[in-house]
């Protein structure tokens, strides 16, 4: 039966992605958004879904069967968010109505964990595709390898990046307990979303929460050396748990729980940029991933992967050499263009330590070349101040960082500045910052300029690419 379904908040990644799953599914689907913009809004635009900018009550009239409301900037008093309740029309989540309407009755893979959600769910849904399960999936960005960022897919298994971020303003759970996986990774776990939550014990409880939807026949893959996801998994756990190992063997930091299986992932670095390494299942070898990749926490997203498809009945060898075909995803890392000995990237950064693994992976893949980080701590965490320590060295692995203070920021930037264990600049209006970044001397070997934000960062990568090239 076709219903009519309007999303409140569409051009989110999480809820145009809904949208046009919404949309797969048969049904009439519209929605609106203060703004809109690329990818996401190219990606509406090709399903055929009617959005409108900005809010207007004509846009429910008629009334739609239910509305999807979205966590984003959508609190109380906003006009959307008071019409629907004044009109008493159904409504829900964008986390529940995805898990009600979708993941019912799935075999649902969820990725969870603070940094590498996005391209380990790519990972995984890349190598059930390439096995020929045909998946559904669900990403939080735009994998290079797909189409689109979602899609229903047309078997049991459903591949999902599990937020820990609240669902609405209305249901301050995390979206994750919406999608009971039976396949659960968690990638890592760190303090985030200062906005939101007082602490990481506050975090630990959602994520506890989470474990309690797992069922006993399940799996869960967690890091071997993770204190953080070791005390959650203290706190009470029903389903099985493989290890994933990054780095050497060492002792473990807490006691391991009753439901360990015994099975440990691990790599042997075959490159020291991390572009090349031999998967391994305890003392077993089940190939080489080469691959675009680089960086310890590329390898990390790839065993995660790698065991959860096992789960899902792919064998690793077949894994294996499917990573070796995979492109990447769209703004981790992704080089904008070349010119004159310079190479621009854009990527996605959200709390320092994501900068500093990133930047750490783009010295050991480029040597003695010059890097440069241009970081603007947009996210809710960075913006507020919270992490402020850790800014001072996170650029560490870079030769320069440049700090864009956006109008979002609550302290005074000054501070990672002064406090910098490499040269340093803070940055203010972004037409200057291009011009600075485009007027330094030609470097003496490569330069590599990374883009580093969690937001549109007023296109920066694109406008500074074109004006390397115009000079």
């Amino acid at each position: 039966m076709t219903r009519r379904i309007y999303f409140l908040g569409i051009g989110g990644t999480l809820m145009g992605s809904l949208a046009m799953l919404a949309k797969e599914a048969g049904q009439e689907v519209s929605g609106s958004d203060t703004a809109l913009y690329p990818p996401m809004s190219d990606q509406l635009a090709d399903a055929g879904i009617t959005v409108f900018e900005g809010f207007d009550p004509a846009q429910l009239n008629p009334a739609p069967d239910l509305v999807v409301i979205g966590n984003a900037a959508l609190p109380r008093g906003h006009p959307g968010i008071e019409y629907v309740l004044e009109q008493g029309i159904d409504y829900v989540s964008g986390a529940e109505w995805l898990g009600r309407s979708v993941l019912r009755d799935r075999w649902v893979l969820a990725v969870s964990g603070t940094h590498g959600k996005t391209t380990t769910a790519s990972l995984l849904a890349w190598i059930l595709d390439q096995a020929g399960l045909a998946p559904g999936y669900l990403i939080g960005g735009v994998p290079l390898d797909f189409e689109r960022s979602a899609r229903l897919g047309d078997s049991p298994f459903f591949v999902v990046e599990a937020d820990e971020y609240d669902t609405s303003y209305f249901d301050r759970r995390s979206k994750f307990v919406h999608y009971r996986p039976r396949t659960l990774i968690i990638n890592n776990l760190e303090y985030d979303h200062a906005d939101i939550f007082p602490d990481l014990a506050a975090i630990q409880t959602q994520f506890h929460h989470l474990l309690r939807c797992v069922p006993g026949t399940g799996l869960i893959l967690a890091p071997e050396h993770d204190e953080a996801v070791d005390a959650v998994l203290k706190m009470g756990c029903w389903t099985p748990v493989a290890r994933i190992r990054n780095g050497p063997a060492r002792a473990r930091l807490l006691a391991e729980t009753a439901h360990e299986t015994g099975e440990t992932w691990s790599a042997e670095s075959l490159d020291k940029d991390g572009s090349r390494f031999r998967v391994m299942l305890g003392d077993a070898s089940f190939g080489e991933v080469r691959w675009p990749l680089f960086g310890e926490h590329n390898i990390s997203n790839a065993l995660n992967a790698i065991a959860a498809a096992r789960h899902a009945g792919v064998p690793p060898e077949q894994a294996v050499a499917s990573l070796c075909r995979f492109q990447g995803v769209a703004r981790r890392m992704e080089l904008v263009g070349e010119h004159s000995r310079v190479r621009v990237y854009d990527d996605f950064a959200h709390h320092p330590t994501a900068i500093r693994t990133t930047l750490q992976g783009l010295r050991g893949n480029v040597g003695v070349d010059e890097i440069i980080a241009v970081v603007e701590p947009r996210s809710h965490t960075m913006s507020l101040g919270t992490l402020r320590d850790e800014l001072a060295t996170c650029c560490a692995a870079a030769d320069r960082a440049f700090w864009f203070r956006g109008e979002n920021i609550k302290w005074d930037l000054h501070e990672v500045v002064n406090a910098s264990v490499i040269p340093a600049t803070l940055a203010d209006d972004i037409e200057h910052l291009v011009g600075v970044l485009a007027g330094l001397p030609p470097p003496k070997k490569r330069r590599h300029i990374v883009i580093m934000s969690n937001g549109g960062f007023g296109g920066i990568p694109r406008l500074l690419f074109d004006a390397l090239r115009d000079r």
